[in-house]
């Protein structure tokens, strides 16, 4: 190791300098993931390598075997990590290591500042893990030299992580970045031969580079002063071979857990994975897995995602998005396939006409994948749903072929459940379904008591129907675009016109509401005029049993409570108003018709109306003038 060189002082971006405050004295609890995250990014300087040197030979030329190699020193208490990759420029070296270039810096940083994300798992994910180096190191140097570039343009670089560091010019022979890591006093375990050993075996196994490790030397004898200045002797302690070029029956479960930590920097095991090699017109290989939790920007779609692409085993690029659709943007994993030119480019794979193909294929092994986990463990897959759900829910607009197959894997809460951590599938619902129900009933809400004790919910009580509980934002426009599923068609129980019964009974029940209404047309009318400027019409129920009054929008329309918060979120929709039904046999709809003070009447009305706009999860456009209103009638009744 040669002496450091002259270097001029730069300060971290403010992002940099917040991110290696919280891992140097709070994050952590794991701190070997460190080796993880800098024999990852190792093991990506000899992908980039490969690839630029398709176009560039004479890069690999001067060293053509690309390997790995981990030393340390007990006396030192340094340990370093080398490569013969790709390397950095100065350019590189500053940008790459002294900034952020991530427009979600502020949401990861908020991230990993809560109190349950302190540990490894979003550092790798958002693509700095160069810093976790800090978590063991109290001083870090790097020496790189790119490929291409001349031995008198290496570049040093070096920081204790408080707030600055040094960078500057050095003459370099080799190609590649070495990293030399000082170590903490409470890290001195890290420099060991056993230690290092267990944790690059755990971790490196299924990298396609080899990796080296300094074999330990014995104490020098007696005139043998010489010994510890000798260079180091080396084992490979992976087996160096792609992983997915494997047959499976090769494969361990820990080592797929393994290089899905690999690819995907997350520090949690999959949920599952599927491993395929397919032959015949297309030739590829795929390794997919399904996490077990999101990654920090899940619901950015803007953010980057997607496969990591390989052609003939050489790394084309990180994040393929070609090859899945934008709702299954949380599925990682590789592609390689012997069929695409080895300089294909984004441009190239929005042309291709195989990768439709793949893309197809690559879908249905996803969703295929998530159906055998629902149904061998379904604990497990309650898991991702309430991870993933949102997003899976997507599909049913962007992937119409799917939609059954989506739909199939829906979860929801339902009227006859407690609460919502009781979630059923379509399927199941179908099943317990009376013979002669025609439709799958459903309501959205706010909350799940929200939606279980909306007066739209009383006759189904009644007739012991069960109605699905939807609460999430996306539900109400999911289902306009989902209409039936295996024959039954979707029916929101708070729009349009209701119809339970048969054929029979329905006219029967029909006849009775029309001869009520013109029993009390006048009623109808005096409450239609009283709140003119908030519904359409006023008609007689035949869905309440307990309350007074409802709010209907038409079928079609978007609900209340979404309509609300969709123009809160300043988006322009036509204008709409809701009906009002009420139920004829309450005692205030009663009183309601014998009130001969037209003021009164008005208040009343308005009272009726808040009620029903307030079980809808609606805010109020004047809260306090109901409150009036409900304050004056009851200081009347009460005189």
């Amino acid at each position: 190791m040669s002496d450091a060189p002259a270097t001029e002082t730069r300060g971290f971006q403010t992002e940099v300098s917040k991110l290696l405050h919280l891992m140097i004295h709070s994050l952590y609890s794991n701190k070997e993931i460190f080796l993880r995250e800098l024999v990852s990014n190792a093991a990506d300087a000899a992908d980039k390598l490969r690839f630029e040197s398709l176009s560039h030979p004479e890069y690999l030329a001067e060293s053509p075997d690309l390997a790995i190699w981990i030393e340390f020193n007990k006396d030192t208490h340094t340990v370093t990590i080398r490569d013969n990759g790709i390397g950095m420029s100065k350019e590189e070296v500053v940008t790459n290591l002294g900034t952020i270039a991530h427009s979600g810096t502020a949401e990861f940083l908020r991230q990993m500042s809560e109190e349950q994300q302190k540990d490894a798992g979003l550092i790798g994910q958002f693509g700095v893990g160069f810093y976790s180096s800090f978590v063991v190191a109290r001083k870090v140097e790097v020496r790189t030299r790119r490929a291409g570039l001349g031995h008198d343009q290496g570049v040093y670089w070096c920081s204790t992580g408080e707030g600055h560091f040094e960078v500057g010019d050095l003459n370099r022979s080799e190609r590649g970045t070495e990293i030399i890591l000082h170590l903490r006093d409470d890290s001195h375990e890290y420099a060991d031969a056993w230690k290092l050993r267990n944790i690059i075996h755990k971790y490196a196994e299924h990298i396609g580079v080899p990796v080296y490790m300094q074999k330990e030397q014995g104490a020098a004898k007696e005139g043998e002063e010489d010994k510890k200045t000798e260079a180091p002797e080396w084992e490979a302690i992976n087996q160096a071979s792609a992983l997915w070029t494997r047959p499976r029956s090769e494969v361990s479960d820990d080592e797929y857990k393994a290089f899905y930590k690999h690819i995907s920097h997350d520090f949690s095991d999959p949920l599952t994975w599927s491993h395929n090699k397919v032959e015949g017109k297309l030739e590829y290989t795929s390794l997919l897995y399904v996490p077990t939790r999101a990654p920090f920007d899940l619901y950015n779609r803007e953010a980057p995602k997607g496969l990591k692409l390989y052609v003939q085993r050489v790394f084309i690029m990180d994040q393929a998005e070609q090859f899945l659709p934008l709702y299954l943007r949380f599925i990682k994993g590789v592609i390689d396939s012997n069929d695409l030119p080895l300089n294909v480019s984004r441009e190239l794979l929005q042309s291709n006409p195989s990768i439709e193909t793949i893309r197809s294929t690559l879908t249905k092994r996803v969703l295929d994948m998530l159906a055998k986990l629902a149904e061998s463990q379904p604990e497990q897959y309650q898991n991702f749903w309430n991870t993933f759900g949102t997003v899976l829910k997507e599909g049913v607009v962007e992937d119409h072929n799917n939609q059954e197959k989506l739909a199939s894997l829906f979860r929801f809460a339902t009227s006859k459940q407690a609460d919502d951590t009781q979630i059923t599938s379509l399927d199941a619902y179908i099943e317990a379904m009376p013979a002669d129900q025609k439709a799958i009933y459903y309501v959205t809400a706010e909350s799940f008591n929200a939606g279980k004790q909306s007066p739209h919910m009383e006759i189904f009580r009644k007739k012991d129907i069960q109605v699905l509980v939807m609460t999430d934002r996306i539900d109400e426009w999911m289902m306009s675009w989902l209409h039936e599923y295996k024959g039954k068609s979707f029916v929101h129980i708070a729009k349009g016109d209701l119809q339970l019964d048969d054929a029979g009974q329905q006219e029967e029940q029909k006849k009775q509401i029309e001869a009520q209404e013109k029993e009390h047309r006048s009623l109808l009318d005096r409450i239609k005029t009283a709140l003119a400027d908030q519904i359409t019409e006023v008609k007689v129920s035949s869905r309440l049993v307990d309350s007074p009054a409802c709010l209907v929008v038409p079928e079609g329309d978007i609900g209340l409570a979404t309509r609300q918060m969709l123009e809160a979120a300043g988006q322009k929709l036509p204008p709409s108003k809701p009906r009002m039904e009420l139920n004829m046999e309450h005692a205030l709809i009663q009183r309601m018709e014998e009130e001969a003070d037209e003021d009164r009447f008005k208040a009343l009305a308005t009272v009726l109306y808040g009620q029903a706009a307030l079980a809808e999860g609606v805010q109020l456009k004047d809260p306090s003038e109901f409150v009036g209103q409900l304050n004056r009638l009851l200081a009347q009744l009460l005189a």
